[in-house]
């Protein structure tokens, strides 16, 4: 192989001052799988809001710039270290996560993917591993969610959003959502009952005198909307989910939990909960699989860019712009 047909496009973080210092390269070497891990040519990249976090340093372990950014990735497996232990045949297409996947070839770890769902395309198996696992999660293990439960859903006109509705009405809930005025019709299309800004100063009492309190809070926006989170939540049973904090950290203390209000909260990063209890993580993949297949979950409909515009699609993201899902195509 000649040292060009090493080389590839990618978008790389230079700075963590956000989107504005992601610069795409034509040269940048093509990465080498290392123990356990699969080649992927590219097919798309999701785009994610800890992609944003990442470009302005404060994601918790995120990578340090300079950086080939993304981490959300479909495509075709091309190669394999020789440690993978019974590899998927080359030419299978699977999603998954792994550092670097804005780019035209990316590696990911064979423990951490899945093959693409058959009849979809790769773009349409966008998040599978990511989004729908994580808002599974959040509602079942973590939300332990019951029909007949309120369930409080921010954000939800996003990827984790949108599918937290569709799933949420599934096992049977009554969904309130929040999303920005010009989102409602399409976070009501997919089911919620309720759709309120999440901005209106008076979003607490709002939901209270529609529901008399939550039994679960699907908490992805942080210190603007914790406050309401936590004042929402039913007295000692009701729980709170924190998957995201696109706003930034809130605070809170024993406190708010011994004196004023009572909640469970209940901290979920998917891959750190994958790690930390595969079976459970297994049994949450065969329940999606059941969903895929009683069309509960649906093939994914993102709005798909050439590569060059991700400092842009990322910019529209972190202003709140963007709804559903979005990828990036590194071939365009």
């Amino acid at each position: 192989m000649s040292t060009h047909e090493q080389l590839m496009k990618a978008l790389v973080q230079q700075s963590h001052q956000g989107p504005k210092d992601l610069t795409l390269t034509a040269g940048q070497p093509r990465p080498v799988p290392g123990s356990g891990e699969y080649l992927i040519r590219v097919g798309a990249a999701g785009v994610n809001f800890a992609d944003v976090m990442q470009s302005r340093g404060i994601y918790e372990g995120g990578p340090q710039a300079p950086y080939v950014a993304g981490f959300e990735a479909v495509g075709e497996i091309v190669a394999a270290a020789p440690d993978v232990e019974s590899p998927l045949p080359l030419g299978t297409h699977v999603v998954g996560v792994g550092a670097g996947a804005f780019a035209q070839y990316t590696t990911m770890h064979s423990a951490g993917v899945l093959p693409v769902p058959s009849g979809w395309s790769d773009a349409e198996s966008l998040g599978l591993v990511l989004n729908w696992a994580t808002a599974l999660a959040a509602l079942k293990p973590m939300g332990e969610i019951k029909p007949g439960e309120v369930v409080l859903v921010y954000a939800a006109a996003g990827g984790v959003g949108q599918a937290a509705v569709r799933l949420a009405r599934h096992y049977g809930a009554r969904v309130i959502a929040t999303a920005s005025p010009a989102k409602h019709a399409t976070v009501k299309g997919l089911g919620a009952d309720e759709v309120l800004d999440s901005r209106r100063p008076d979003l607490a009492e709002e939901i209270l005198r529609l529901t008399g309190g939550v039994d679960l809070v699907l908490e992805s926006v942080g210190e603007a909307t914790f406050g309401a989170s936590l004042a929402v939540a039913k007295p000692f049973t009701g729980r709170i989910v924190i998957f995201g904090a696109a706003s930034g950290h809130a605070e809170f203390s024993t406190r708010d939990l011994l004196f004023t209000h009572y909640a469970q909260v209940r901290g979920l990063h998917i891959f750190k909960w994958a790690a930390a209890a595969p079976a459970a993580f297994k049994e949450l993949l065969v329940e999606l699989d059941e969903l895929i297949a009683q069309g509960v979950y649906p093939p994914g409909t993102p709005q798909i860019h050439p590569l060059a515009l991700g400092p842009d699609v990322l910019r529209q993201l972190e202003e709140g712009q963007t709804s559903g899902k979005h990828a990036l195509d590194p071939w365009r």
